[in-house]
């Protein structure tokens, strides 16, 4: 089995190379070094908001991919304008070059009830690598690498390791960091609390790593 490849570059977004497509998560406003990333199969958005999505830099990354596919939930579509894209929601399974990715989840977490919760799409690659947005998503069956939020507006530490021993990866990737001053606080938090059998990878930004 081909190991997968995984660059982090701030905050949720992702490089994440299976081998058999290459898939950029969440260019979002909080991350960096993206802009360059070449040879792209798809650019994948979990939902609507600018740590996730900034439409300025899009642009010049599609462009900078033309055969990438842009996949998006439901609440982003309604800001691309006439910029091609592909709509997906809970339960569509699609193929992209040679991977699977299997859409889950469906709605953010909650960050106050007075804010309205907006569409969240959790994408599962090939059955191994989960990202769930802004969510605690969890997988239908066992997965070797959860990209673990660690910090937001919406989430307490505690239910982020709740949700770690619930998925209980082999590898827990932190991600959503960007908005914490000392994340390795957090990171350490994990590592003591995480499930025996997982092992917690803080990936160095804009690193090549395979898990």
């Amino acid at each position: 089995m081909t190991a997968v490849q995984i660059t982090h570059y701030g905050q949720s977004c992702l490089l994440v190379d299976t081998g058999a497509a290459r898939l950029l998560f969440d260019p979002g406003s909080f991350s960096t070094g993206f802009e360059s990333v070449t040879g792209l199969d798809a650019v994948l958005i979990t939902h609507q908001h600018a740590d996730h999505l900034d439409p300025e830099r899009l642009g010049p990354l599609l462009a900078g991919n033309p055969d990438a596919r842009l996949i998006v939930d439901t609440g982003t579509a309604g800001q691309l304008g006439e910029r091609p894209h592909e709509v997906v929601q809970s339960g569509a399974s699609i193929q992209i070059a040679g991977s699977r990715i299997d859409v889950l989840g469906g709605e953010h977490a909650v960050i106050h009830p007075d804010i309205p919760v907006v569409a969240n799409n959790a994408y599962l690659i090939d059955g191994t690598h989960l990202h769930p947005g802004d969510s605690f998503t969890p997988p239908p069956a066992p997965v070797d690498v959860l990209f673990l939020p660690t910090g937001a507006p919406w989430l307490k530490l505690s239910e982020a390791v709740d949700y770690l021993r619930a998925v209980g990866p082999r590898t827990a990737v932190p991600i959503h960091e960007a908005v914490l001053s000392r994340p390795a606080m957090a990171y350490q938090l994990f590592d003591t609390l995480a499930p025996e059998q997982t092992t917690v990878r803080v990936l160095e930004q804009a690193e090549s790593t395979s898990l």
